[in-house]
């Protein structure tokens, strides 16, 4: 059905498959163990809940659009730009700025790392991984 990607695009691959395992993981964690989360990050729960739900379902639809670029990842570069460069890199900033100006606990601070690491390294690997196409 899907033709195999080529060795040259391992890192489209390669951070296809990180970001989508890393999006489901969290989602996960969102959807069905928003207390130890919570825990774990020393916050309160979030009130009302529905708020975690939801995040935790937009983070498992992204996981599992990576399915996308990890099979296909010369068609589906769209994806890891706006998923992987955008949505990510402007996480990162967002949970930076948080943190600076709300003082959002520090906590917060692996999320923007862990987020702005997938970004760049998304960055590197579609930069890196040149299409045959002339547009």
């Amino acid at each position: 059905m899907f033709d195999r990607p080529g060795p040259d695009a391992r890192p489209l691959v390669a951070v296809a498959a990180i970001s989508g395992v890393y999006d489901v993981l969290l989602g996960l964690a969102l959807l069905f163990g928003q207390g130890l989360l919570a825990s774990a990050l020393g916050v309160p729960a979030p009130v009302p809940p529905i708020h975690a739900d939801l995040n935790g379902l937009f983070l498992l639809a992204v996981g599992i659009g990576y399915l996308l670029p990890y099979r296909r990842p010369d068609a589906c570069r769209g994806y890891l730009w706006v998923m992987g460069v955008f949505l990510k890199g402007v996480g990162a900033l967002l949970f930076v700025a948080d943190h600076v100006v709300r003082h959002s606990p520090p906590a917060y601070l692996a999320f923007a790392a862990t987020d702005g690491l997938l970004a760049l390294a998304t960055l590197w690997a579609l930069l890196r991984v040149r299409t045959g196409r002339s547009w």
